[in-house]
């Protein structure tokens, strides 16, 4: 499989408005949903990438830390349910209960919101301060499936300690690798 880098979004850019639902609750989420949080952690991920799967029980563990620190946290899927039924919404429905999310999954069927974004891969992580301006952008850690190396999730706990401190963004973010979003045909962006 071909391995897919995160675009790397310029810093300072402002999180992009969005409308989705919750797969598990269907209670509508949009910026406003993560108004008081003092940082906002956005994350595309799906339900069959051997990358997700590789990082998704320390993912889950960060995000649910996180989320009891008042972090804001949203797991998104993008990728064509048509094509990949793994990643069709009931399905995410059973990742985040299996795997004990305590934060919001969303499906966003038109790819607009991952387009919004410049998300390119999964897992792909933005995080935005409380002014919500993007902070970082890139991986969770340096572990890939096959690398030997432990997931330990410390350049994305980096980033979110920062901005809880107040500090500024990180020097040396690095992209997150993964498989390409699956975009339905003829929908994919220019910076595929």
């Amino acid at each position: 499989m071909a391995l897919t880098p995160s675009t790397m979004l310029a810093l300072g850019t402002p999180l992009p408005d969005f409308t989705l639902a919750d797969v598990t609750t269907g209670r509508p989420l949009s910026p406003a949903t993560f108004a008081d949080c003092p940082a906002l952690l956005v994350m595309f991920i799906c339900r069959h990438c051997p990358y997700v799967k590789h990082v998704q029980r320390e993912l889950t563990a960060l995000a649910n830390e996180y989320v009891a620190k008042g972090v804001g946290v949203l797991a998104i899927s993008s990728n064509d349910a048509a094509t990949y039924p793994e990643d069709a919404p009931e399905s995410l429905k059973a990742m985040a209960q299996e795997l004990g999310f305590q934060f919001p999954y969303a499906y966003d069927e038109t790819q607009e919101v991952a387009k919004a974004f410049q998300a390119a891969c999964t897992p792909d992580f933005f995080v935005y301060d409380r002014t919500r301006k993007l902070v970082y952008r890139g991986q969770m850690d340096d572990s890939r499936p096959g690398n030997g190396l432990p997931v330990t999730g410390q350049d994305l706990r980096r980033a979110l300690d920062a901005v809880l401190a107040g500090e500024p963004p990180l020097d040396g973010q690095k992209p997150s690798v993964g498989c390409n979003i699956k975009w339905r045909p003829g929908n994919a962006p220019s910076y595929a």
